[in-house]
């Protein structure tokens, strides 16, 4: 009865370190391949709240993605800076847009 039990123990043990051994290797491979994605932005805002505590707590990471949060100064910079692919996404209000479209 005792070996049963010595037995049970040693492969819950053995199954334990398995899994753990694949879920770290797991989260290894998925930073590798994460997809870099440049944010600018106007302003801190708190209306960027969400986007905020994705960040910090890493939802962006579990979906894949890189993303780097950089503050430029006025909307001109924004738009500047989506328009020449130094960043991805530009948050500023409507007046650059407007400047560019015309």
């Amino acid at each position: 009865m005792k070996r049963i039990i010595i037995l049970c123990i040693i492969i819950a043990i053995i199954f334990i370190i398995g899994i753990s051994i694949y879920f770290s290797n797991k989260s290894d491979s998925n930073e590798k391949n994460l997809t870099k994605v440049k944010v600018a932005e106007v302003a801190h805002s708190v209306f960027y709240a969400p986007q905020y505590l994705a960040d910090s707590l890493g939802y962006f990471e579990e979906e894949g993605l890189d993303v780097e949060i950089t503050l430029a100064a006025g909307a001109d910079a924004v738009m500047s800076a989506v328009l020449s692919d130094e960043v991805d996404i530009g948050f500023c209000g409507t007046e650059a847009t407007i400047y560019v479209a015309a």
